[in-house]
C-alpha cells in the first residue's frame, strides 16, 4: 500500500520505523518545520525527519495546508492511506479526502477517554488504572473519529508518563500495522465513540509543575509521576528550585504543616495535606538527580518547609 506518513516527535518514530520495515511503501514523510532548540537555539530537525532521511524517504515540511499548492503536492503523491502520529497540524478536509482509504491516527489513550494533547500525562495524574493506544479515523473534530483498533496497557503504581510514552509508542506501531493489514483485506470493523464518555487531556502548562503540599500524598505522587519526564514537578527548598522526579506514598499520617520535611529516618519525607510523601529522587539547579538520602547528607533539611 502507498502510504504518506505524518508525524513529528519521538512518539511517532516507532510507527514510521515499523512501516519502513513492512511490505508497504512510505512515499513521503510529512513533519513540522525545523525549530530552534537547545541552549544555542540551533535549528533542529524533528525525530521523524531524521529517520525519514536516514531511510531515504522524501520529507515535506509545510507550515500548514492553507495554500492550494501544499494540498496539491500531497495529492500528487497519490497515497492510498495517510498515517498520522502526533503530527502537530490540523488537517483540513481537502487533505483528509485525498487518500483512497482516508487518514488514520495513532492516539495514546483509550478513546473516548483523554482526547487532546496530553493523554498519557493526564491518565497518570488522574489515577487511571490503565491506558493504551487507539487507532482511529481522522475527522475534522479533534480525536473524534471512529475507533478502528485498541490495545490496553496497565498503569503500574510507580509508572511515569515517560515510561508509558515509550511503551505506548511501541504498542501504537504494532496496532497500526494490524489496522493497515485489515484495511487491505477489507476486514476492518469501525466503532463509533460514545460521546457521553469523552474526557479531554488539555495541554500541559509549565505552571502545573509546582507542587501544592496541601494536596494529599496520593495526589502529589500521581502528579510527580505524570509530569516525569516533562515538565517535571518542582517545589522550592531554602529558596532554591527543587525538582522532584520520583516519590512514594507512605502509610502514615502527617503530623506537621504541609511541606514540612521529616528526616528523622534519614529519608526525605514530607508532610502533605493528607499523609506523608517520601521524595525518592530530586535535583537542584545545575546538579545531578540524586536520591533523598544523598540530598539530606549535603543539605540538612529537618524542619524545612518546602514551597514556602
Amino acid at each position: 500500500m502507498k502510504i504518506v506518513f505524518a508525524g513529528t516527535p519521538e512518539f511517532a518514530v516507532p510507527t514510521l520505523q515499523t512501516l519502513i520495515d513492512s511490505p508497504h511503501e512510505v512515499v513521503a514523510a510529512y513533519t513540522q518545520p525545523d525549530r530552534p532548540a537547545g541552549r544555542g537555539r540551533k535549528l533542529t530537525a524533528s525525530p521523524v525527519k531524521d529517520l525519514a532521511l536516514t531511510a531515504g524517504i522524501p520529507v515535506a515540511q509545510p507550515e500548514n495546508f492553507k495554500a492550494a499548492e501544499a494540498v496539491q503536492a500531497l495529492a500528487d503523491l497519490q497515497p492510498e492511506l495517510m498515517v498520522v502520529v502526533a503530527y502537530g497540524l490540523i488537517l483540513p478536509q481537502a487533505v483528509l479526502d485525498i487518500p483512497k482509504f482516508g487518514c488514520i491516527n495513532v492516539h495514546g489513550s483509550l478513546l473516548p477517554r483523554w482526547r487532546g494533547a496530553a493523554p498519557i500525562h493526564r491518565a497518570v495524574m488522574a489515577g487511571d488504572s490503565k491506558t493504551g493506544v487507539t487507532i482511529m479515523k481522522v475527522v475534522k473534530k479533534l480525536d473524534a473519529g471512529d475507533m478502528l483498533y485498541k490495545i490496553e496497557y496497565p498503569i503500574g503504581a510507580q509508572a511515569t508518563s515517560g515510561e508509558l510514552h515509550d511503551r505506548l509508542a511501541e504498542l501504537g506501531a504494532e496496532a497500526l500495522l494490524k489496522v493497515v493489514d485489515m484495511i487491505e483485506t477489507g476486514t476492518l470493523q469501525a466503532e463509533t465513540q460514545d460521546e457521553s464518555l469523552v474526557t479531554y487531556a488539555h495541554k500541559l502548562e509549565k505552571q502545573e509543575a509546582v507542587l501544592d503540599w496541601r494536596e494529599s500524598a496520593v495526589e502529589l505522587d500521581r502528579k510527580i509521576r505524570g509530569l516525569n519526564a516533562w515538565p517535571v514537578a518542582q517545589t522550592t527548598c531554602n529558596g532554591q528550585v527543587l525538582r522532584v522526579w520520583r516519590s512514594e506514598v507512605l502509610n502514615r499520617p502527617a503530623a506537621a504543616a504541609p511541606g514540612t520535611i521529616d528526616s528523622s529516618a534519614q529519608t526525605l519525607d514530607v508532610a502533605t495535606g493528607a499523609g506523608m510523601l517520601r521524595l525518592l529522587e530530586v535535583q537542584l539547579p545545575g546538579g545531578k538527580r540524586i536520591n533523598g538520602k544523598d540530598f539530606l547528607n549535603a543539605h540538612p533539611a529537618a524542619g524545612v518547609v518546602l514551597g514556602s
